[in-house]
């Protein structure tokens, strides 16, 4: 942690997708990993009592099921296309990340929009609807350059200066985006959210669930020729792809909470309906960069560390 002054700014360097999570408090997520490699994140965090800084870095591809603060109003700009993403409490959807993403967010508290009235209805049918603007890539470099400028300076400006300006920089931002909306794309990409926030939501309650294609369409309620468009379009990939990688993911996280005397790679994969260990194997170490057996006893070794400290 740096301290300037009244103003702290907090980095984490993160190396599992769990650790990017805590890093970033206040929000409901679940994370996967989507994409091959060893992953390792950062989370910069300015705390501005009212107002939030987060900024976010990422090298694989992830999923990225969240929601944000009830009653907050927040406004996230995708350093991949320089898009504009408004999301409030109600917001829930999935994603999929690019590799080496970068996001930077600015978070007004449930306290903060009351207190300055911001009227959160007028901008329904906007919340996760890419914005475009010029302005969107110039603010979210500014506003990286001032998180590292605040963790090297003694003499930062005060917080209400700092708060203020960022209010009216979004919300300029936000007018200049939404002059540039087309009606119609906005509205097909609201039926296509409305798609992926029923995935989303079953998701985020039943996380160990299993289900095959059909089942899936059936929770998204449409057609698999709907669903699959939708997916392309927030996730980039097919629904059975996603399918197999949360499958993935969740035989990692069952690993790392076992010791070799608890279960087997064969058994954990065949709860997790791989029933070819080889290709388990395989695949798990494409994703992953391990094999299966090796997080399992990694996991135990980490668990005995653990018992030893007590």
């Amino acid at each position: 942690m740096t301290v300037c002054n009244s103003l702290h700014v907090q980095a984490f360097n993160t190396c599992d997708i769990a650790e990017q999570i805590r890093a970033t408090p206040g929000w409901v997520q679940h994370y996967q990993q989507m994409s091959p490699g060893h992953f390792a994140g950062r989370v910069r965090y300015l705390d501005l009592q009212g107002v939030e800084i987060y900024e976010e870095h990422m090298n694989t591809r992830v999923e990225q099921n969240f929601s944000a603060p009830q009653g907050a109003l927040a406004f996230c700009f995708d350093r991949s296309d320089n898009a504009l993403y408004v999301l409030n409490g109600e917001s829930r959807n999935i994603w999929i990340t690019p590799e080496n993403y970068q996001e930077i967010a600015v978070v007004f508290g449930p306290e903060f929009v009351q207190r300055h009235a911001l009227d959160v209805a007028r901008l329904e049918g906007l919340f996760m609807a890419p914005l475009n603007s010029h302005q969107n890539a110039l603010f979210s470099r500014w506003l990286s350059a001032t998180l590292t400028q605040l963790s090297q300076t003694y003499d930062p400006p005060s917080r209400e200066a700092l708060t203020q300006q960022l209010l009216e920089d979004c919300l300029f931002i936000l007018d200049n985006a939404c002059t540039c909306l087309d009606p119609g794309a906005l509205q097909r990409r609201a039926g296509e959210r409305a798609i992926m926030k029923r995935v989303g939501e079953w998701a985020a309650e039943s996380p160990e669930e299993q289900l095959n294609l059909l089942a899936l369409s059936e929770v998204a309620g449409v057609s698999l020729r709907q669903l699959q468009h939708a997916f392309k379009t927030f996730t980039g990939m097919a629904p059975t792809q996603w399918l197999r990688l949360r499958r993935l993911n969740s035989a990692r996280r069952e690993l790392l909470s076992r010791t070799p005397a608890q279960t087997t790679v064969a058994e954990v994969a065949m709860h997790w309906s791989f029933w070819h260990l080889g290709r388990f194997s395989s695949s798990y170490r494409a994703l992953f960069k391990e094999l299966p057996s090796d997080t399992l006893k990694r996991a135990s070794v980490v668990q005995a560390a653990g018992r030893g400290r007590r």
